[in-house]
C-alpha cells in the first residue's frame, strides 16, 4: 500500500476493538488504527483534525454505541461539510433489513456484518482495507497515497 492510511473504528466493546486490532495486524496491511468507544469523542477527534489530510481514510461504525444508535452519528457526520466525504462503513452484528435500510438512508457507504470466526474476521478486515484504502477512489483525496 502506498502512502499512509488510517481507520477510525467506533466500537464500544473493548473485546471487539482488540479482535479488530489483532485481525488488522495479522492481515499485514500497514494501516494505523484509532478506536473510540463513544460517538461524541469520535466526533471531537474528527473536529480536531488540523486539515483534511489528517482525517482517517475510513470510518468503521458499530450500530449500538453506549445506548445510542450509530446512525445518529452517521447523520451528524453527513450533515457537516468537513466530513461528508469520509467513507463510512457500518460494521455490525445486525443482519436486520431495517438496520441495513436505515444505515444506507443515513449516508453509509457500506454495510458489513461482522464475521463469526476470527479467521473470517482477518479475511474481512483485509478485504475492507484493500477495497476502501487501495482500490476505492473519493472525489478528492482523504490521504495523499503516492
Amino acid at each position: 500500500m502506498a502512502g499512509h492510511s488510517s481507520i477510525l473504528l467506533i466500537e464500544d466493546s473493548p473485546g471487539e476493538n482488540e479482535l479488530f486490532r489483532l485481525a488488522l495486524e495479522q492481515s499485514a496491511i500497514g494501516v494505523s488504527l484509532r478506536t473510540e468507544s463513544d460517538p461524541e469523542k469520535a466526533f471531537r477527534f474528527l473536529e480536531q483534525a488540523p486539515d483534511m489530510h489528517a482525517l482517517p481514510s475510513l470510518v468503521l461504525l458499530d450500530l449500538n454505541l453506549c445506548g445510542r444508535h450509530g446512525c445518529d452519528f452517521l447523520r451528524r457526520l453527513r450533515a457537516d461539510p468537513r466530513f461528508a466525504h469520509l467513507p463510512v462503513v457500518v460494521f455490525t452484528n445486525s443482519d436486520a433489513a431495517a438496520d441495513l435500510s436505515l444505515c444506507y438512508g443515513s449516508g453509509a457507504n457500506g454495510y458489513v456484518v461482522k464475521p463469526g470466526t476470527y479467521a473470517d474476521l482477518v479475511q474481512c478486515v483485509a478485504a475492507l482495507c484493500r477495497y476502501w484504502l487501495i482500490w476505492n477512489r473519493v472525489p478528492f483525496p482523504v490521504k495523499v497515497r503516492c
